[in-house]
């Protein structure tokens, strides 16, 4: 235990960079931003994805760097934007984290740890190891990322519990081993993730993490439609 608390001690946030992907999130951009820098996360890149609200503006008061797509390429557009980024600066982590409120700030530390200490290439975590946080997530919801994780596993990514989870934490060489091939630009980005840490055999841990659902959160991200359009889209990749 003591030895754990000491590796803890040891992560230096200077070397870690925070990519928050964002369209139209002028409601919680600001809190979400004010969070990250609160827990000493600092160096933050928000590609605001062809938003026509004030994103850009509200990101660019709390100093983060500002990255912006003048039309919406989707999810996946604006984690590759973000990812190239913070490529640039050689970090020693890289985290995409969601700009809706949902994840705990706190929970970047959960994320980092394998990387950094346990030689793992990559970490996700997932809201679905935790028994009290499954109970709070919605029968829909649940059925449905279990559906996309089986797909995922399929289409010949690793199985995971939480496939579509948006807190996820690379090591700078695995971000650029990804990097170079993603080609979603989106929601079916977070199964290319998985598929390609497979395909390239890093080593991929997942760690429980909570959600802060709100009504804002909940009317965010997948839903049925989407996940029918990832399946095509996952298709159409491992086809052509």
């Amino acid at each position: 235990m003591k030895k754990q608390n000491s590796q803890i001690n040891e992560i230096n946030k200077d070397e870690i960079f925070v990519v928050v992907p964002a369209f139209n999130e002028e409601k919680m951009i600001g809190e979400t931003l004010k969070n990250l820098k609160k827990e000493g996360y600092k160096n933050i890149v928000v590609v605001d994805d062809g938003s026509m609200d004030k994103t850009s503006e509200i990101a660019k008061k709390e100093g983060v760097i500002v990255c912006r797509h003048i039309l919406n390429r989707g999810l996946g557009g604006a984690l590759g934007t973000g990812i190239k980024c913070a490529l640039l600066y050689k970090p020693k982590i890289i985290i995409t984290f969601d700009a809706d409120g949902q994840h705990h700030p706190k929970d970047v530390e959960k994320v980092v740890k394998p990387v950094l200490f346990e030689g793992y290439d990559m970490a996700i975590g997932s809201r679905m190891m935790d028994k009290n946080e499954l109970k709070n997530m919605p029968l829909v919801k649940r059925i449905g990322n279990f559906g996309l994780n089986f797909i995922t596993y399929l289409m010949g990514g690793y199985f995971v519990t939480d496939s579509q989870s948006g807190l996820r934490a690379f090591s700078y060489e695995a971000a650029k081993k990804i990097i170079g091939d993603l080609k979603s630009d989106r929601y079916e980005v977070s199964s290319e993730f998985i598929i390609l840490a497979k395909k390239h055999g890093l080593k991929l841990k997942e760690v429980p993490i909570k959600t802060i659902y709100t009504e804002y959160s909940m009317s965010r991200g997948t839903n049925v439609i989407t996940g029918f359009k990832i399946l095509f889209k996952l298709i159409m990749q491992k086809i052509f």
